[in-house]
């Protein structure tokens, strides 16, 4: 079984910054793309940023310039450095990957369980 477990979130005042991280363990063979996701109250849940196993990455427009995504292949680790917060950025944030299991069977809706991300204005 996989596991990604994430943390970093917490409360930060608008003009700041958070580092989220989210490290997969499990019956891993190999990791393709990961990215992070957030959903705020009453939206829907959107993408923030992606990394590709090649170290491509894509970021909705709303954080490009704040947002950087950075992976640690050794680590099974997935980070999302976000600065200059914006109120509009409060959400639970969401790790997902797409992941080779041990058995090569892929999976690509593998997802961790969520930080809250609040900042306050």
């Amino acid at each position: 079984q996989v596991q990604l477990v994430e943390s970093g979130g917490g409360l930060v005042q608008a003009g700041g910054s958070l580092r989220l991280s989210c490290a997969a363990s499990g019956s891993i063979s190999m990791i393709n793309a990961m990215g992070w996701y957030r959903q705020a109250p009453g939206k829907q849940r959107e993408l923030v940023a992606r990394i590709t196993g090649g170290g491509s990455t894509n970021y909705a427009d709303s954080v490009t310039g704040r947002f950087t995504i950075s992976r640690a292949n050794a680590k099974n680790t997935v980070y999302l450095q976000m600065n200059s917060l914006k109120p509009e950025d409060t959400a639970v944030y969401y790790c997902a990957a797409d992941i080779i299991l041990q058995n090569l069977v892929r999976k690509n809706d593998f997802w961790g369980q969520g930080t809250q991300v609040t900042v306050s204005s």
